[in-house]
């Protein structure tokens, strides 16, 4: 391994992260983290000692390969990096900063990019699941100015299609971890669910809340964080996941209706402050929560009659296409389609800080 390290820093959705070869980091576990953790500059608020941006939306790690398997085209593995803390999580991933994969890839030579839009099938190493990744590539060069907003964005950018296929149980293994659709947790009914990422929604009201509170507003409510991060440490340990002090996952979301013409209104936290938009993954649990009789995600967005479910968030809103459907024991998310834009800020090499 060379001691300076080819790098990308890429805007994926409303992300920011650092975009790596898996064969340019140590093969230990051990070693990569570490040594993402001096990349990064983890271990102060500010990362000023890295290439971090202060925040658990620009902290974020993105390990990329060729992928030896037949129908894949290439392996993504994704870390969240502490910020306070120095520390590695690699169990839960992310849907904006894989809208960036096509741009790291392409710049990389991992992929040759056809006319005039190129579809990539991703291996999610984290959730060992597929994600279909559309780009538009006209005469085979990747575009990135177009009309596509993104709530939490500025500007607008190409369009990026982000396909989920077949995401219930891509932690525990099961969409409903507990094996109920509703469970009492310290005194409140929640949902615990795991479509593409871990979650337990819970009704804002139960809390106290209206559901329309600010970012600030909520990461400023020291009470309301505590007996959310004791539910989450609760639920998890009720979803099979052990203790999860020191994981991002299970997220927590506050539901409530709609305000702005949307069908549901959800503040995502992420896990210890809310996040300034939603993720992307986190989007795909609650659309299909919203889809499931008894969920309390179903109960507040009083059921609906499309494939097409609106969230409303702190900075607009998000829209999944997914498409659930019965199954045996319980019901299968067979697929949830999103659209993000990606921005490449810079490609060089990063200096590891000791």
């Amino acid at each position: 391994m060379n001691e300076n390290i080819s790098c990308m820093l890429i805007r994926g959705g409303t992300s920011k992260g650092a975009y790596f070869l898996a064969s340019d980091l140590p093969e230990s576990e051990q070693e990569r983290d570490e040594l993402l953790v001096r990349i990064m500059g983890s271990g102060e608020g500010q990362q000023i000692n890295g290439i971090g941006g202060g925040t658990t939306l620009t902290s974020k790690v993105a390990i990329v390969s060729k992928s030896s398997e037949e129908g894949t085209d290439l392996e993504y593995l994704f870390a969240q990096v502490g910020v306070e803390e120095k520390e590695v999580d690699t169990r839960p991933s992310c849907g904006n900063i894989l809208s960036g994969i096509v741009a790291f890839a392409s710049e990389n030579n991992l992929v040759k990019l056809s006319s005039p839009s190129t579809m990539l099938r991703v291996r999610n190493i984290n959730t060992n699941t597929i994600i279909e990744v559309s780009a538009e590539s006209p005469n085979g060069h990747l575009r990135y100015d177009g009309d596509v907003r993104v709530d939490g964005v500025p500007g607008t950018g190409s369009p990026v299609l982000l396909n989920f296929l077949d995401v219930g149980g891509s932690k525990t293994g099961k969409l409903f971890p507990t094996g109920k659709v509703r469970d009492e947790v310290e005194g409140v009914e929640l949902t615990c669910l795991d479509a593409a990422v871990p979650m337990v929604h819970i009704n804002a009201q139960d809390l106290g809340l209206t559901g329309n509170e600010t970012k600030q507003q909520l990461d400023e409510n020291d009470p309301l964080l505590e007996r959310i991060e004791s539910i989450r440490l609760a639920a998890g340990r009720l979803m099979g996941m052990g203790d999860v002090t020191g994981s991002v996952v299970p997220k927590v979301s506050l539901l409530s209706p709609p305000t702005y013409g949307g069908h549901i209104t959800s503040r995502y936290f992420v896990p210890h402050n809310c996040h300034a938009s939603h993720a992307v993954t986190g989007g795909i649990c609650v659309a299909a929560a919203c889809m499931i009789p008894g969920t309390v995600a179903h109960e507040v967005s009083q059921g609906i009659n499309s494939e097409t479910v609106v969230i409303e968030h702190p900075s607009g809103q998000i829209q999944v296409n997914i498409k659930v459907e019965p199954g045996e024991v319980e019901p299968a998310v067979r697929q949830a389609a999103l659209v993000r834009t990606a921005r490449p800020l810079f490609k060089g090499q990063v200096y590891p800080t000791f």
